[in-house]
C-alpha cells in the first residue's frame, strides 16, 4: 500500500509539471483529467470517498466543459480573424 501511494504522489508531481510545459489545449486537458483520477484514487486510500467522488466528477466534468468552451472560443475568433482577413484584402492561411 505505500508503494501505490508513492506512486501515486510521483503521478501527480509527474502531471503537474507536464500540465505546465505543455503547449497544446488538448494534451493540457488530459494531463489534468489524469492528476484528477490519481487525486480520487488517493482520497479512495485514505478513506474519504465523499471526496473522491467529488474530485472525479468536477475534475473530469469541468475539464471536459473548460475544453469544449475553449475549442468554441477558438473557432470563432479564427472564424472572426478569417473574415476581417477578407475584409482587408489579405490572404489567409499559410505562415504568420
Amino acid at each position: 500500500m505505500v508503494t501505490l501511494r508513492i506512486i501515486l504522489l510521483l503521478f501527480l508531481i509527474l502531471c503537474a509539471v507536464a500540465v505546465s510545459f505543455s503547449r497544446r489545449l488538448l494534451v493540457s486537458v488530459s494531463i489534468y483529467m489524469a492528476f484528477s483520477l490519481a487525486l480520487a484514487l488517493i482520497w479512495l486510500i485514505l478513506e474519504s470517498p465523499d471526496l473522491a467522488i467529488t474530485e472525479a466528477a468536477v475534475g473530469a466534468g469541468i475539464s471536459s466543459l473548460y475544453f469544449i468552451m475553449l475549442k468554441k472560443i477558438r473557432s470563432i475568433q479564427t472564424a472572426a480573424d478569417r473574415q476581417n482577413d477578407r475584409r482587408r484584402g489579405t490572404p489567409t492561411g499559410g505562415g504568420d
